[in-house]
């Protein structure tokens, strides 16, 4: 199996390019971080506070997170088996998955299912600690990244046209705090493996940015 991990930090465009190229392969695309949004969105759901360890793991047993495909090849997200992709892209999911994600009983959760589905499936998956945690036997390892500023001008463009009120500075300083909290996380931090390829995409589009992985791709002979 072809395995290819995409890390990199909020708002680098990995779930939109990640999607792209394994349409255009025909791979099966994992997001894992749609994962942690799902236990994120749980737990805001049922009032508990995104720092308070002992109750997230207590909820974990109540939980179910699973990935589906619609008629389209379009990625579903299923939370106790219903379908939450909408819902977990709200902006305040983020920090609850980026505090949530690190706890290590809920990495240790996800990671077996994210495994599973690599050693039965050529997979593009993205996340923070794919590369160095998951699966770091993959064959190409990208980390994606822009300045926080590109990021933040690219996440707000993206919510506005979801017709949701933010504002950029607002989203810029969340993006910083998010950066601050999963690099230095003790739980796999969001950092670059030794082996990956550094990509910034500051100044790319997601074609441009694709057609560079894909160039990566060309150059191992893994396509």
């Amino acid at each position: 199996m072809i395995n290819i991990a995409i890390d990199g930090p909020s708002g680098a465009g990995k779930s939109t390019v990640a999607k792209a190229l394994a349409k255009e392969l025909h791979f099966v695309y994992v997001d894992t971080g749609a994962m942690y949004r799902a236990i994120g969105l749980y737990v805001r759901n049922h009032g508990i506070a995104k720092d308070d360890t002992d109750a997230v793991i207590a909820a974990l047993e109540h939980i179910s997170v699973a990935l589906d495909y619609a008629e389209d090849g379009s990625q579903l997200v299923l939370l106790n088996g219903v379908n939450v992709s909408a819902a977990i892209r709200e902006n305040e999911i983020s920090l609850y998955a980026s505090t949530v994600s690190k706890i290590p009983a809920v990495r240790a959760r996800l990671l077996t299912l994210q495994r599973e589905m690599a050693a039965s499936h050529n997979v593009i998956m993205d996340g923070r600690d794919i590369g160095t945690v998951v699966l770091p036997d993959a064959q190409l390892k990208v980390f994606l990244f822009a300045s926080p500023e590109a990021r933040a001008d690219r996440r707000t463009k993206e919510l506005l046209e979801k017709g949701q009120q933010v504002d950029y500075q607002t989203i810029l300083a969340e993006i910083n705090a998010r950066d601050e909290q999963d690099r230095t996380r003790a739980v796999s931090p969001a950092i670059p493996a030794d082996d990956a390829v550094m990509l910034d995409n500051s100044a790319l589009d997601i074609a441009g940015t694709v057609a560079a992985i894909r160039g990566l791709l060309t150059e191992r002979n893994l396509i």
